[in-house]
């Protein structure tokens, strides 16, 4: 057996049949439900729970946060979204054009990540725009979170539906339909 063959034994490269895919995939929305506009969200309920000193850390790493975003955006936002739509274009153009299974994989994970960029930098814009302070800042941060768990579960949902085809219908199960 040549080294190629081992190193593709080792690695996978059918995505959807990969387990260590499905942990990647678990790990990113974890993560990015977790961390709201760059805040964790613990910091988030601590600060409402308990105010003082937490509050304080927590309008601190949001300002901070927040002003990157927006710096970002207003710095180099047009190429970043010429960029974006460039690769995910790419992607999907593999995707489902020519049924590439890693590029459906990597498709699946980075568009709804990118709905999620969208969201972070629409709610930074009202942060700034509105200047919430209390319990509307609280609610603000909470209602993010949600969206991104139900962009998160309806990703989760369609990738999973998404590799049960391929790995049952043409993949690595099946024989094809």
């Amino acid at each position: 057996m040549n080294w190629y063959q081992t190193v593709f034994e080792l690695i996978d490269m059918r995505s959807f049949s990969n387990l260590w895919y499905w942990i990647a995939l678990a790990v990113a929305w974890s993560t990015v439900s977790h961390w709201v506009l760059g805040v964790p969200y613990d910091v988030v309920l601590r600060a409402r729970r308990d105010g003082g000193q937490a509050e304080e850390d927590f309008h601190d790493l949001l300002r901070v946060n927040i002003n990157r975003i927006t710096y970002i955006v207003r710095v180099s936002g047009v190429w970043l979204l010429a960029l974006v739509c460039g690769l995910l274009t790419m992607l999907g153009l593999l995707a489902f054009w020519y049924w590439i299974e890693f590029a459906q994989a990597v498709f699946l994970l980075a568009f709804p990540m990118t709905l999620v960029g969208i969201l972070s930098i629409r709610t930074a814009h009202k942060i700034i725009e509105h200047g919430e302070p209390g319990e509307a800042l609280y609610t603000r941060m909470r209602r993010h979170r949600q969206a991104t768990q139900v962009i998160g579960m309806a990703s989760i949902f369609v990738t999973s539906i998404w590799g049960m085809y391929q790995n049952i219908g043409t993949g690595a199960l099946g024989a094809g339909f």
